[in-house]
């Protein structure tokens, strides 16, 4: 394993090359590496691809990107020349199946991520796709998959598109080897033994922590801990197997020193342990990096990319969240453990942000996952904690966070010379918030820009507990606070809740309950997210088997019928504007009253639909877009 990523920077091309005409501008004859990925390239730190080519190509390697390739023309990535040590792929920064369809499995009508938000650059299960092209272009090129698509599909998992439990990605793309997690170390890794071997090929890669590659038990660690998962057909034929399964993975991600294996039908699929984290050190290094924080020019006259105006000026403080939320793929993809950048690291960022031609001096974000956890630091050591939250049902007493050291990097961030603003806009743990009340306070009156984004996503305690979230009086607490200190701040301030429909066990008295809820506050949310069941998540394990971690049986709003019936109750019409006229058309929200108000007089504004909690009580429109057997874990023996 590559002990560090640091490398003496190399120089960097202002951004990575995209077509063969750049590459020749550079001197190169064919790249080492190419790096394809389902969004449009846009050269920030928050998306994977980029942030991976620069890191490659720090180390000396030349990597080209391909972004939205035509996937039925192998001759769109031939031009470049054959890769000299392998090509990664990403399907993007969503899996592709959610960046295309709703939750009711509707056909989406736009992408953020790629030029002018339109829909259909990148096709259904990318992955696999891109592989396959990559395969016909070079036969024999190593292929590695990455990203948060692969990462969730490296054992057998339940497909909500097709109503199935399909096969590792890994057997239905045919790459030779998939990373899990963050990727960096795992990536550079494979170009290092790569470059060294005297003919590259795909034997090469085997054993690199945190990926997956088709292989046998002989390719464990004979002295490793192994992690027997169900095999496929197990888990094909007795549903209570994908629990086990992934409970197995998320104990596997947690403790970060087991290997696992998954039989697949006459072949297996073999884990290695996680990688291990990137330090501090590496993190600051990592995003030195010579980032253009722009979309590369081969977009110019193809219009805006939505997710590149929502980025642009934000800073990553730090990475993974304790909260360890069951749907959330967070805790399967970067961990519960909080891997912070130093405070010099992020002002140096700042002072460089300030040399973009478009910075006007507000800095929409500083922080990770969750907004305040950085420097947050379990003091046990990792793996021996059983727990599957740092935070709930209660703050563990060995997880460590300082709001106040929180605070201060905000306050510090927003006196540098140059910056006008710094915002918390999402993302506030208000659980961990109240903590430091005094802090919390100060956050709420000093960098909160009108609206605060939470994540209570229901107030039913069962319902919360099998999300894993804080109960509801924690929220409601939180509430009250933000109300007082805004109005004492003479802010006019509203908190705007995230909200699930359709979670495994939960009723739709539950969902009255929590419409109820609202209705008492003045809130009448416009969007509410339906759950949707994405690979890899103990949620979504909950929703295929209609049991509780613990094997007890729940009630699952299953079916589309039932989904839909508990998202009316908050929703009466999800997926049409609510401005609509009869025949869908929108129509002037002066023309004809809004749904869920008071009927009024024509001509006259209705002015009392509220969506959101202002310091005086008052509401404000908000829009939201959106057990078997268990595994056996043992020495292996020789």
């Amino acid at each position: 394993m590559t002990k560090s990523i640091i490398a003496k920077k190399q120089p960097q091309p202002e951004f990575l090359p995209m077509t063969k005409k750049e590459m020749d501008k550079l001197g190169w004859d064919r790249p080492d590496i190419i790096l394809v990925s389902g969004d449009s390239y846009i050269d920030h730190p928050s998306f994977g691809i980029p942030l991976l080519g620069r890191v490659l190509s720090a180390h000396g390697f030349k990597v080209a990107i391909v972004c939205q390739p035509d996937w039925n023309n192998p001759k769109a990535l031939e031009e470049l020349g054959r890769p000299r040590l392998y090509a990664g792929v990403s399907a993007g920064a969503l899996d592709s199946m959610v960046a295309h369809y709703t939750s009711f499995r509707k056909k989406r009508s736009d992408d953020a991520y790629t030029p002018g938000g339109k829909a259909g650059a990148r096709p259904n299960r990318a992955c696999i796709i891109y592989t396959n092209l990559i395969k016909k272009a070079f036969k024999g090129l190593p292929v590695i998959i990455g990203g948060i698509e692969a990462s969730l599909r490296r054992i057998s998992h339940y497909d909500f598109w097709t109503d199935k439990i399909r096969k590792p990605v890994l057997m239905d793309s045919k790459a030779d080897l998939l990373v899990y997690g963050m990727g960096e170390r795992a990536m550079l890794d494979a170009a290092i033994r790569l470059s060294k071997a005297e003919e590259p090929s795909a034997a090469d890669l085997k054993g690199i922590a945190g990926t997956a590659f088709m292989g046998n038990p002989e390719d464990v660690d004979s002295e490793a801990e192994l992690i027997e998962l169900p095999s496929h057909q197990e888990i094909v034929e007795e549903a209570n197997q994908l629990m086990t399964a992934t409970l197995a993975l998320e104990e596997q991600v947690h403790f970060g020193d087991s290997w696992a294996i998954q039989p697949v039908d006459k072949r297996h699929v073999v884990l290695t342990p996680p990688s291990q984290y990137l330090s501090t050190e590496e993190l600051d290094w990592l995003y030195s990096l010579p980032y253009a924080r722009l979309p590369h020019p081969i977009y110019k006259d193809k219009g805006r990319i939505p997710a590149a105006d929502m980025i642009e000026f934000s800073i990553t403080s730090h990475r993974g969240c304790g909260g360890g939320c069951s749907f959330c793929s967070i805790a399967m993809h970067q961990g519960r453990h909080i891997r912070s950048r130093s405070r010099k690291s992020i002002m140096n960022e700042l002072k460089r942000m300030q040399e973009h031609p478009d910075f006007r001096g507000s800095v929409s974000d500083i922080g990770g996952p969750s907004a305040n956890m950085w420097n947050a630091n379990c003091t046990l050591e990792r793996g021996k904690c059983k727990r599957k939250s740092c935070l709930v049902p209660k703050v563990c007493p060995n997880f460590k966070y300082d709001q106040k050291a929180n605070l201060k990097l905000l306050r510090d961030a927003q006196k540098m010379d140059g910056i006008k603003h710094v915002r918390v806009a999402s993302g506030v743990r208000y659980d961990l918030g109240q903590k430091d009340k005094t802090s919390l306070k100060d956050i709420f009156k000093e960098f909160v820009g009108g609206q605060l984004k939470v994540a209570p996503e229901h107030i039913a305690p069962s319902v919360l507990k099998h999300m894993r979230k804080p109960d509801l009086p924690i929220f409601e607490s939180f509430l009250e606070m933000f109300a007082v200190e805004s109005k004492k701040a003479g802010k006019e301030q509203y908190v705007i809740p995230y909200l699930m429909s359709a979670f495994p066990g939960c009723t739709d008295n539950d969902m009255r309950h929590l419409a109820s809820w609202l209705a008492a506050r003045g809130w009448k949310p416009r969007q509410v997210q339906c759950f949707i069941p994405t690979p890899g998540t103990v949620a979504t394990a909950m929703f295929y088997c209609e049991t509780d971690p613990a094997g007890n049986k729940i009630y699952v709003a299953k079916t589309d019928a039932q989904r839909l019936k508990q998202h009316r109750i908050l929703i009466p019409d999800p997926g049409r504007d609510p401005r609509a006229g009869k025949q869908g058309k929108r129509k002037p929200s002066s023309d004809r009253p809004q749904e869920s108000s008071p009927r009024h007089k024509k001509g006259k504004k209705n002015t009392k639909r509220h969506d959101g909690l202002n310091a005086s009580g008052e509401g404000k429109k908000f829009n939201r877009k959106d057990n078997g057997k268990r595994f056996s874990k043992k020495k292996k023996t020789k």
